[in-house]
């Protein structure tokens, strides 16, 4: 299915500079955040016990932070609307050593003068684990980033590789700096919308830089930045067809999901577009500044194609015994 009719290939690589100053300068400003604001880190992380409770009514949120207050243990807690005004939770960075079903007996003590409610989820992790859970976060993000670059080695050039890891650290910062600027609760569910982040905008830019790497072989024009060009407005309709069908599943799941799922759905979103940009808009004009050889390219290719035919000719001498 064709989305866009074009008669001449769109000149995308002579925007190429703008769109790159943008890209820089939207990335220093998400690294000014990250170093600035820093992630609001959620109890995965940051350590802690989290309650969520679910009034009849409307939850008396004032009532029930004057009544934590007289509780040494929860003074310091934080009381917030839970998506609803029904529902709230209670944040505490202090973990509990008893189990769930404590606390959850202890809050129950505590608020049975605020009205009918249940308790509907308590969670609890010790800032040990959580400090150990952010350094498996941060070493799992490495981990596929370098193994990215060695399959795009393999498959590809290494000029391709760079390009593509350049690309994906473009996407992660921005996503990274939206969650910091939206005040989104990082938690493991950011993280795993991080890594699919990753994976998505892979599977944009390699499908971008297989009809480019195509586009070296069977376009005439020995110009890169052209060949580029052709090769990017070939995939636009797939790129858009793809990126709008995963941008309205995502939308739903964020609009429609829950508040236990928006902050996933949010980081997905801002991964979509970024990852769809980053393709056309990132990737491939990195590829050009570094100025690959087309026709070195060009000629290690006929150079390949003439050792298999040699290949060939002479396992077809041997099967007729000519040899």
């Amino acid at each position: 299915m064709e989305l866009f009719k074009y008669e001449e290939p769109i000149q995308f690589m002579k925007q190429s500079k703008r769109f790159g100053l943008l890209s820089l300068v939207v990335v220093f400003l998400s690294l000014g955040l990250l170093f600035t604001k820093g992630f609001n880190y959620g109890i995965d992380f940051a350590g802690g016990t989290l309650i969520q409770v679910k009034y009849e009514g409307k939850a008396p949120l004032k009532k029930v932070r004057d009544v934590l207050k007289t509780e040494e243990k929860y003074k310091a807690a934080s009381v917030t609307y839970f998506g609803s005004d029904d529902e709230i939770v209670i944040r505490t960075k202090n973990a509990s050593g008893a189990v769930g079903e404590d606390v959850g007996d202890e809050i129950r003590s505590l608020l049975k003068d605020t009205g009918a409610f249940t308790v509907r989820r308590v969670d609890m992790v010790g800032p040990k684990i959580g400090d150990e859970l952010k350094e498996k976060g941060l070493m799992a993000m490495i981990l596929a980033i370098i193994g990215i670059l060695i399959y795009v080695s393999f498959r590809f050039e290494w000029r391709f590789a760079l390009a593509s890891v350049m690309a994906l650290i473009h996407d992660v910062t921005i996503a990274m700096g939206a969650i910091v600027l939206f005040n989104v609760e990082v938690n493991l569910d950011i993280l795993a919308a991080l890594l699919t982040i990753l994976g998505y905008s892979l599977n944009d830019t390699i499908i971008v830089f297989d009809r480019i790497r195509e586009g070296i072989r069977t376009i005439k024009n020995p110009d890169l930045g052209g060949i580029i060009d052709e090769s990017v407005t070939r995939t636009l309709s797939r790129t858009t067809l793809t990126s709008l069908t995963t941008f309205f599943v995502v939308f739903t799941l964020w609009m429609f999901g829950g508040e236990i799922i928006h902050g996933f759905g949010f980081t997905l979103l801002v991964g979509i577009i970024v990852g769809t940009y980053s393709s056309i808009f990132v990737a491939s004009p990195i590829l050009l500044w570094l100025g690959f050889d087309v026709k070195g390219f060009r000629h290690k290719e006929a150079e390949k194609l003439k050792r298999e035919k040699e290949k060939e000719k002479m396992r077809a001498m041997y099967e007729q015994g000519t040899i």
